[in-house]
């Protein structure tokens, strides 16, 4: 019996047939006013997708980059807490559902899942794309006004991606209480911007009071090290494009490296990464540099030389997000 194709591919392959029919020029409209919007710094308390053009150019612009940043969020949540498995979960500001698909693509199986959005064209086309993947077709998708009304049962995963971005500060602090009570493991992915981070960082801090120990990035739950204004600390995921993708982004390369920030914080036993890369490895002759986010509540670089024997020959594959040791 053939292996059914991971998620991932799955998902590339489902969003390859969205904008049959859309006029190009339709799509690319479409797609240059969600980047505007995604980049901007202004919150709305509207649906920023409005229509079917807009829900389709979104999910072929930013699904795959989505998927991506959250499924490497996660992997390293289950790291963490090896042998659990969430029985359900909620996907707040879902959107198409690009999180729900990296939940299935972390943990395998079916479990209640419940996607939270206040678009219905988005809502509904998440619930096409997700009759392609066995793990989500029996997914409830629900509209909901994503701020301080909103209330969520009780379930083992919360996941908000790129969703702080759109509410005012009131809702997001909102929010984010509201899924600490909710839930007991809580993943926050924000756009790898200075902007993107102090929102990551001010949801970290909420949930450490609430109660909860950060699982990753951090290796620590004690305050981050790094000065909001000062730096940032962003990860990056290799995002494979599509023809599809290249042609609505305007690309060419078969790939875009997607930067984000993020925290997974649980009331589960963790056990966070001894220290995290937090940039890009240098690797130059005989030696890697790596800087590193440490237990003790600072950020150091290390320096691993051929000396160093399997341990710089482990450096030199390490990549950015990565634990050390590894």
């Amino acid at each position: 019996m053939t292996a059914p194709a991971p998620p991932s591919e799955t998902l590339r392959a489902t969003l390859a047939t969205l904008l049959d029919g859309l006029p190009p020029k339709q799509a690319t409209q479409a797609v240059d006013r969600l980047i505007a919007t995604y980049r901007g710094a202004t919150p709305t308390d509207t649906p920023i997708l409005r229509d079917r053009a807009d829900v389709a150019a979104y999910a072929a612009y930013r699904m795959p980059a989505t998927f991506e940043a959250v499924h490497t969020a996660l992997r390293a949540l289950a790291d963490t807490t090896p042998g659990w498995t969430p029985a359900s979960h909620t996907d707040v500001g879902g959107g198409t559902g690009a999180a729900t698909w990296a939940v299935t693509a972390t943990w395998p199986g079916d479990r209640p899942v419940t996607v939270l959005d206040w678009s219905d064209p988005a809502l509904t086309l998440g619930r096409e794309i997700a009759t392609a993947n066995p793990a989500l077709r029996t997914a409830d998708w629900r509209r909901a006004r994503i701020g301080k009304d909103l209330t969520l049962a009780p379930t083992d995963l919360v996941t908000v991606s790129y969703v702080l971005n759109e509410l005012t500060p009131t809702d997001r602090t909102a929010l984010v209480t509201e899924a600490a009570t909710a839930a007991r493991t809580v993943v926050i992915v924000e756009a790898g911007t200075p902007a993107g981070y102090a929102r990551v960082i001010e949801a970290r801090d909420s949930l450490v009071a609430a109660g909860f120990r950060v699982a990753a990035p951090c290796p620590h739950s004690a305050a981050c090290p790094i000065v909001p204004g000062e730096d940032w600390c962003h990860f990056s995921a290799r995002v494979s494009r599509s023809s599809l993708h290249r042609r609505v982004k305007g690309g060419s390369l078969p790939y875009e490296d997607e930067k984000f920030s993020y925290v997974a914080a649980t009331r589960l036993p963790a056990t966070p990464a001894p220290a995290r890369v937090i940039r890009r490895p240098q690797i130059r002759k005989g030696q890697v540099l790596l800087d590193l986010c440490e237990p003790d509540e600072h950020l150091t670089r290390r320096t691993i030389t051929k000396r160093h024997g399997d341990q710089y020959r482990t450096a030199r594959d390490t990549d950015w997000g990565d634990s050390w040791p590894r």
